[in-house]
């Protein structure tokens, strides 16, 4: 099932990247995360298979028993969901790339486990480019300096490689807004690069319902789960 809606679906949906790219014009590479969150184990295997290794889990508990079935080794794992602090202990071992550092004190969190379990943590800091309150991350709708203080603190902290930003859009907003919104994460990124210890990779945005506007904005990575895998089991 998943082996089959991958083969019509992803050619469509990297010939859309490419578009959106060309008409960047800025000539960033953009890595698909399938959102595999979810899905059962047999949407991973075939994202792996097509060659989609980087794949998307929302929940600690679901990507510990996924882990557990097939294999650290088997994808490069991306923790995309909030994570609680009480977590942190459970969760360092199974990712390879947490995208929602959304507060210093998690990153504070992350980097005392880090230390503790004698690892690096990669992590994305988490941003809200759009007001809203139920957006979880470091709010800068309208002015990127809280971003910036955020991400110059986090970096100092031991045992973390923060290596970009990540943002969620509304839903269901106007392209205006998802434009914006996408702009203001980018523009943070740019201007981020002087902050030590920052390493300027990823602009974690868009996702199925608005991945092509986040590409032409600057977004290196698009979390893609819908598009590729058809609704989610549960």
């Amino acid at each position: 099932m998943y082996e089959k809606r991958l083969r019509d679906s992803l050619p469509r949906v990297e010939e859309r990247i490419e578009k959106a790219r060309e008409r960047a014009g800025n000539g960033n590479q953009v890595r698909i995360v399938a959102v595999t969150k979810g899905h059962p184990i047999a949407a991973v295997r075939a994202a792996v298979a097509a060659g989609l290794r980087d794949c998307g889990e929302n929940r600690v508990a679901e990507l510990d028993d996924k882990v557990g079935e097939l294999g650290r080794d088997a994808a490069t794992w991306h923790l995309i969901g909030h994570l609680q602090r009480n977590k942190v202990r459970q969760a360092v071992p199974l990712f390879d790339v947490i995208h929602s550092i959304d507060s210093l004190r998690l990153a504070r969190e992350l980097s005392s486990e880090a230390q503790r379990a004698g690892v690096t943590v990669q992590g994305l800091v988490q941003v809200n480019a759009s007001g809203e309150e139920t957006k979880s991350g470091i709010d800068i709708a309208r002015d990127v300096g809280p971003g910036l203080e955020a991400i110059a603190a986090i970096c100092e902290l031991p045992g973390l490689h923060i290596t970009g930003v990540m943002t969620m859009a509304p839903f269901d907003a106007e392209e205006s807004v998802l434009r914006g919104t996408f702009a203001r994460t980018r523009a943070l990124f740019e201007q981020a690069r002087s902050v030590k210890n920052f390493d300027a990779r990823e602009v974690s945005m868009g996702m199925s319902n608005d991945f092509e506007i986040a590409i032409e904005e600057g977004s290196t990575m698009v979390r893609l789960g819908t598009i590729l895998f058809g609704e989610r089991v549960q």
